[in-house]
């Protein structure tokens, strides 16, 4: 793992790498409200041992890429999908299959879209077009995240309980909530971040729309992979999403939540592996 800090009109955003520079490169998108540690280094690991040149990145006001004022952030989803090119400007990469999840996957949509031309192939994971008539997120994910403001965001363990608590509420049934592994995962990012509270600014954000109604007309090879209990985006979210790129393969992740679960690795990789290996233009 090589660790990178991309820096382009005053902003700058923290990357790493996995893996031989001369593979197909793989940029890895995460999603509101979470750094780059979600993408596990095991799980980048293996995709780079697949033969791929994994990076993964902050995006702007998680970890320790720039933060703005909290409820002011001066940056639009426009921008947040323009900041993957200028990783890839930066890294001097042409192309790259992109791999985002929940809001990573709404910016690899727009990206599809505003720059084709840098994607070979999109995978969208736990996400949505966010198209009319499509279930909202449950009642247990509202009312968790109601109670965001009683967080003391100065506060280690007020910040580390809250981002359990949020994984939980998160996970699906068929999966055992590994509550130590997350709770090693949220000490690592509260203890590399610039400033925690400034991720709320992801729930404040603008833009995309213009894009988002547009995915008929996205040209990449693309797989959508969703799990069956997602309570945030619920799975009919991914049924559409599939349904309304060309050429969209679904894989349908049984019982699980809005999450990447460990006991999932092994059957998203290998799909990623495949999908990627395919042509990767619709005509």
């Amino acid at each position: 793992m090589n660790q990178h800090l991309v820096k382009f009109k005053g902003i700058e955003i923290s990357t790493e790498n996995f893996g031989n520079p001369d593979n197909p490169a793989m940029l890895l998108i995460m999603g509101a409200q979470a750094s780059m540690i979600w993408w596990e280094e095991e799980f980048c690991r293996r995709l780079a041992d697949k033969g791929h040149y994994v990076i993964r990145y902050d995006n702007r006001d998680v970890g320790r890429s720039t933060i703005y004022e909290l409820g002011n952030p001066a940056y639009t989803f426009e921008d947040m999908a323009d900041d993957a090119v200028q990783i890839l400007d930066v890294y001097q990469i042409e192309q790259a299959h992109i791999v985002g999840i929940s809001m990573g996957g709404m910016l690899t949509q727009i990206i599809s879209l505003r720059h084709s031309e840098r994607v070979l192939t999109a995978t969208l994971i736990s996400t949505s077009n966010f198209a009319q008539n499509l279930p909202p997120m449950e009642k247990k994910v509202m009312d968790y995240f109601s109670n965001a403001g009683a967080t003391d965001w100065t506060n280690e363990e007020s910040v580390v309980e809250f981002s359990v608590g949020k994984w939980r509420v998160l996970a699906g049934s068929t999966h055992k909530f590994d509550e130590d592994r997350i709770y090693n995962l949220a000490i690592e990012e509260v203890k590399r971040s610039n400033n925690m509270a400034s991720m709320n600014n992801h729930g404040v954000l603008t833009g995309g729309e213009t894009y988002l109604v547009r995915t008929g007309e996205i040209n990449v090879a693309t797989l959508v992979i969703h799990g069956t209990e997602d309570p945030i985006i619920p799975f009919e979210h991914g049924i559409a999403l599939a349904k309304e790129i060309p050429g969209a393969i679904l894989l349908a992740l049984e019982g699980t939540g809005h999450e990447l679960h460990f006991d999932d690795w092994d059957t998203i990789i290998d799909a990623i592996s495949k999908h990627t290996a395919k042509p990767h233009r619709i005509n």
